[in-house]
C-alpha cells in the first residue's frame, strides 16, 4: 500500500498510541521509548511528512543514500542514526553522518570509528549489535562474548556505547519472538551489574513494525518501525 505525505500523520499517530498502551500496560512511561523511524527507501517527501507529524529520528541503512537525504533535510530539526549493516570502509562516512550507530558488532568495526570520530573532534554514540538468535545470517556478536567487547569498546576514548541492539529470527507471532528480547534485556542487566563506571547500558534498541508493542513490554527503548509509518519499501 502506497501512504500519501498527508496520511503520514495519521499513521504515525497510531503508532503512538500502540507504544503508549503497550508502555503503560507494563508500566512504563511511554516517553522512555523512541521511534526511529526506518526511512530506508522512503523518499524525501514522506520523511518531510513524518518530521511534520512529530518524528524526531530516522533511521538509515545504508550512508550513501542517508547522505544524500540529510543533505536535503539537514540535522537541524531531527536525529540520524544508523541502522544497517556498517562496513569499515564505511566507518569515516558514518562518523560525521549519523548521531548513534546501532550496529557496531566487532572490535575492528569499533577501533575504526574510534579513529575516524578523533580525526574529526567527536565521541561517536554507538550500541553493540548482538545476535540473540546465533543466526549465521543474522550480523552481530554472539551473546557469550558481549561482555568481553563491550568492556573492549568501553576503552576507546572517542565512542561511547550506549546500549545493544538486536534483530531477532522473523516469526508471524510476536510472541514468538519475546523469548530474543528478553534475552536482550538480560544480558543489558547482566552488563550493568558489573558496576563499571564506564558502562552504562541503557537503551535496548529492538522492535520493528510487527513486534515493537512486545519489545517494549521486554524493556525496548528504542523502536525501528518503518512499515508502519511509511507503507511496505519501494511502494
Amino acid at each position: 500500500m502506497i501512504v500519501a505525505p498527508d496520511r503520514i500523520a495519521d499513521r504515525v499517530k497510531k503508532v503512538r498510541d500502540r507504544i503508549a498502551s503497550a508502555a503503560v500496560s507494563y508500566g512504563r512511561n511511554p516517553e522512555s521509548v523512541k521511534i526511529v523511524a526506518a526511512s530506508k527507501t522512503v523518499p524525501v517527501d514522506r520523511i518531510e511528512a513524518a518530521i511534520h507529524a512529530g518524528i524526531r529520528v530516522f533511521g538509515e541503512n545504508y550512508v550513501q543514500e542517508a547522505e544524500e537525504k540529510i543533505e536535503t533535510l539537514g540535522r537541524d530539526r531531527v536525529s540520524w542514526h544508523f541502522i544497517g549493516h556498517l562496513q569499515t570502509n564505511k566507518a569515516k562516512y558514518a562518523v560525521r553522518l549519523f548521531d548513534l550507530i546501532h550496529s557496531v558488532d566487532s572490535l575492528k568495526v569499533a577501533r575504526e570509528l574510534d579513529r575516524r570520530a578523533r580525526g574529526v573532534g567527536k565521541v561517536q554514540k554507538i550500541l553493540i549489535q548482538v545476535n540473540v538468535s546465533g543466526e549465521e545470517s543474522k550480523s552481530g556478536i554472539d551473546t557469550a562474548h558481549t561482555l568481553d567487547l563491550v568492556r573492549e569498546v568501553s576503552t576507546l576514548e572517542n565512542l561511547t556505547v550506549c546500549g545493544l541492539m538486536t534483530m531477532p529470527p522473523y516469526f508471524n507471532s510476536p510472541e514468538k519472538v519475546r523469548p530474543y528480547f528478553r534475552a536482550l534485556k538480560a544480558l543489558q542487566s547482566e552488563i550493568n551489574k558489573e558496576g563499571d563506571p564506564n558502562l552504562n547500558i541503557a537503551e535496548l534498541s529492538m522492535g520493528m513494525t510487527g513486534d515493537f508493542e512486545t519489545a517494549i513490554e521486554e524493556g525496548a527503548t528504542l523502536v525501528r518501525v518503518g512499515t508502519a509509518i511509511f507503507g511496505e519499501r519501494g511502494e
